[in-house]
Protein backbone atom coordinates (compact mmCIF):
# COMPACT_ATOMS: atom_id res chain seq x y z
CA UNK A 1 0.00 0.00 0.00
CA UNK A 2 1.39 3.78 -0.85
CA UNK A 3 1.20 6.21 2.23
CA UNK A 4 -1.66 7.94 2.80
CA UNK A 5 -1.27 11.74 1.56
CA UNK A 6 -3.08 15.21 2.03
CA UNK A 7 -5.15 14.06 -1.37
CA UNK A 8 -6.07 11.08 -0.49
CA UNK A 9 -10.32 10.98 -0.16
CA UNK A 10 -11.65 9.85 3.30
CA UNK A 11 -13.62 6.80 1.39
CA UNK A 12 -10.41 5.32 -0.33
CA UNK A 13 -8.43 5.92 3.28
CA UNK A 14 -11.43 3.46 5.04
CA UNK A 15 -11.60 1.07 2.61
CA UNK A 16 -8.07 0.48 2.27
CA UNK A 17 -7.17 0.91 6.51
CA UNK A 18 -10.92 1.07 8.53
CA UNK A 19 -8.33 0.74 11.59
CA UNK A 20 -8.29 4.85 10.51
CA UNK A 21 -11.31 5.81 11.91
CA UNK A 22 -10.73 5.66 15.49
CA UNK A 23 -7.89 8.94 14.53
CA UNK A 24 -10.71 10.65 12.66
CA UNK A 25 -13.20 10.12 15.04
CA UNK A 26 -11.17 11.65 18.06
CA UNK A 27 -9.86 14.79 15.95
CA UNK A 28 -14.00 15.47 15.35
CA UNK A 29 -14.66 13.72 12.07
CA UNK A 30 -17.79 11.97 13.54
CA UNK A 31 -19.55 12.35 9.64
CA UNK A 32 -17.31 9.07 8.25
CA UNK A 33 -20.31 7.55 6.56
CA UNK A 34 -21.74 10.58 5.05
CA UNK A 35 -21.57 10.18 1.61
CA UNK A 36 -20.52 13.82 1.02
CA UNK A 37 -17.86 12.65 2.93
CA UNK A 38 -16.05 10.15 1.06
CA UNK A 39 -15.50 12.21 -1.19
CA UNK A 40 -13.45 14.39 0.62
CA UNK A 41 -9.84 14.78 0.91
CA UNK A 42 -7.82 14.72 4.22
CA UNK A 43 -6.51 17.92 3.47
CA UNK A 44 -10.07 19.09 2.75
CA UNK A 45 -11.75 17.49 6.00
CA UNK A 46 -8.89 18.70 7.96
CA UNK A 47 -8.92 22.64 6.73
CA UNK A 48 -12.99 22.04 7.95
CA UNK A 49 -12.00 20.73 11.55
CA UNK A 50 -8.90 23.19 11.94
CA UNK A 51 -6.44 20.51 12.12
CA UNK A 52 -3.07 20.46 10.24
CA UNK A 53 -2.95 18.03 7.59
CA UNK A 54 0.25 17.21 7.63
CA UNK A 55 0.37 15.82 11.02
CA UNK A 56 -3.02 14.00 10.45
CA UNK A 57 -1.50 12.32 7.21
CA UNK A 58 1.63 11.28 9.58
CA UNK A 59 -0.35 10.30 12.31
CA UNK A 60 -2.31 7.59 9.84
CA UNK A 61 1.00 6.47 8.02
CA UNK A 62 2.59 5.91 11.41
CA UNK A 63 -0.56 3.83 12.24
CA UNK A 64 -0.44 1.99 9.49
CA UNK A 65 2.88 0.82 9.45
CA UNK A 66 2.90 -0.12 12.94
CA UNK A 67 -0.28 -2.10 12.24
CA UNK A 68 2.13 -3.69 9.03
CA UNK A 69 0.35 -2.42 6.19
Amino acid sequence: MAQITRATKIGELLNVFPESAPILMEIGMHCLGCPSSQMESLEEAAMVHGIDADLLVEKINAAMTAAGK
